[in-house]
């Protein structure tokens, strides 16, 4: 099987490095991929907001599937595109994507399927958004209504802060505040059939102690010893698979990666919002612990026949990944640091600890930063408490000039049995 990954951050990669190990795949690309990508897929130049270009590029190297990455491309249509050229794609279509793309358009969906989710207002004047933030109180909870790579959501009990995050975007959800931890659960489904991937949590704050600004995420880890057992079969009856339906009832079928990030709250789960695409870190830990191999999945969502598939296997190793940022992230990060102890880590413990790029590039015969988040240091263990310490050494070992991490991602968990 001959397949296109289109990205070029941390979880392409992890996806690539999965698809990389699968017996069925014998042609791995990645449009545009990143410099540890290119250690295992083959990396080809493409605009991947341009879904004609993305659909050329796949007829030339006649792959069997492409694997739209990022929730930009996918909101843009890119998978539509590729359908169109008559090539298998894993990943919603532009219009379902919206899921992602308007947090507005995700409340209408939840209330239509009866998901459990925070109340909320969808605002587009001052007053409206005043009205909203009395309504509610604090801590106030407001979120840009489109895209916005990780920090459109502003978490605070400052209301002039709050404010002034709404009235800095088009349109606005403001919310009520959840109390409880915050779980993400994947799910890989074809529009009709839906499997659930294996929970995870992830650090959205950039400083220990959950402290600082928003981030895209700065680690995360699986399984959670503190969830209830029930938790995915709660999830998939009363989140997945009516979300799932709703979308098909509406002529919009979702087919691909659907992500339900979740509160644990004390009245009950509640979502907290969907995308519409593989997560970044989370990505890395679940991918880590999945046994069967990827590609045929993800090449039976795209063609509709995932019930054909057995229940997925896990391993019962635990999972921790730890993001390396650049200086001053997440404001506007330096670039262009050289990055050293790559070939160290992958000395040291591998397979069982392991770098993932995510914004790097190639300058001659070194790796510099190139974003914001620059890697992920993913490890196994046979718990988390393993985990986690090969993870920190290898951590440990790379350098990045004024870069930042966390060092809780999973420790309050591994201390848990």
């Amino acid at each position: 099987m001959k397949v296109l990954v289109i990205g070029g951050g941390a979880r392409e990669h992890a996806l690539c490095r999965s698809l990389s190990l699968d017996s069925d795949v014998n042609a791995l690309y990645c449009a545009p991929g990143n410099a540890g990508i290119a250690e295992v897929a083959e990396l080809r130049p493409v605009d991947p907001l341009d879904g004609a270009a993305v659909a050329r590029l796949a007829t030339e190297l006649h792959a069997d599937l492409v694997v739209v990455g990022p929730e930009a491309p996918l909101v843009a249509g890119v998978a539509d595109a590729v359908r169109a050229a008559g090539i298998p794609v894993f990943g919603p279509s532009g219009e379902a994507a919206q899921l992602e793309g308007s947090k507005a358009f995700a409340k209408d969906v939840m209330a239509a399927a009866g998901v459990p989710t925070a109340r909320s207002y969808v605002c587009t004047t001052p007053e409206e958004v005043d009205e909203a933030l009395d309504a509610f109180g604090a801590p106030y909870v407001v979120k840009d209504d489109g895209l916005a790579a990780g920090k459109g959501v502003v978490v605070t009990d400052d209301r002039a802060a709050a404010r002034a995050h709404a009235l800095g975007c088009d349109r606005v959800v403001i919310e009520e505040f959840l109390d409880g931890p915050e779980v993400s659960l994947f799910a890989i489904t074809d529009g009709v059939t839906v499997l659930p991937l294996q929970p995870a949590q992830d650090f959205k704050r950039a400083l220990d102690g959950d402290a600082g600004p928003n981030t895209g995420g700065m680690g995360a880890y699986s399984p959670l010893p503190w969830a209830d057992p029930k938790l995915v079969d709660e999830v998939m009856a009363s989140v997945l698979q009516p979300t799932v339906d709703e979308l098909r009832r509406r002529g919009t079928p979702f087919s691909g990666l659907l992500y339900a990030g979740l509160a644990i709250t004390s009245r009950g789960t509640r979502v907290i919002e969907f995308n519409a695409r593989f997560g970044d870190p989370e990505t890395q830990v679940v991918l880590a612990r999945l046994r069967t191999p990827l590609a045929s999945v993800l090449l039976n969502s795209a063609n509709g026949t995932l019930d054909t598939l057995p229940p997925l296997s896990w391993r019962e190793d635990a999972a921790v990944t730890v993001v390396i940022a650049s200086h001053n992230y997440p404001e506007t990060p330096r670039t262009g640091d050289p990055i050293t102890g790559l070939a160290e880590v992958a000395e040291m413990d591998a397979p069982h600890a392991y770098v993932l790029h995510a914004g790097t590039r190639s300058e001659g015969d070194e790796v510099v930063s190139a974003g914001g988040r620059v890697l992920s240091v993913t490890a196994t263990g046979s718990d988390l408490a393993e985990a986690r310490d090969r993870a920190y050494k290898a951590v440990a070992r790379i350098g990045l000039d004024g870069s930042q991490y966390r060092t809780d991602i999973a420790a309050k968990a591994s201390q848990q049995r």
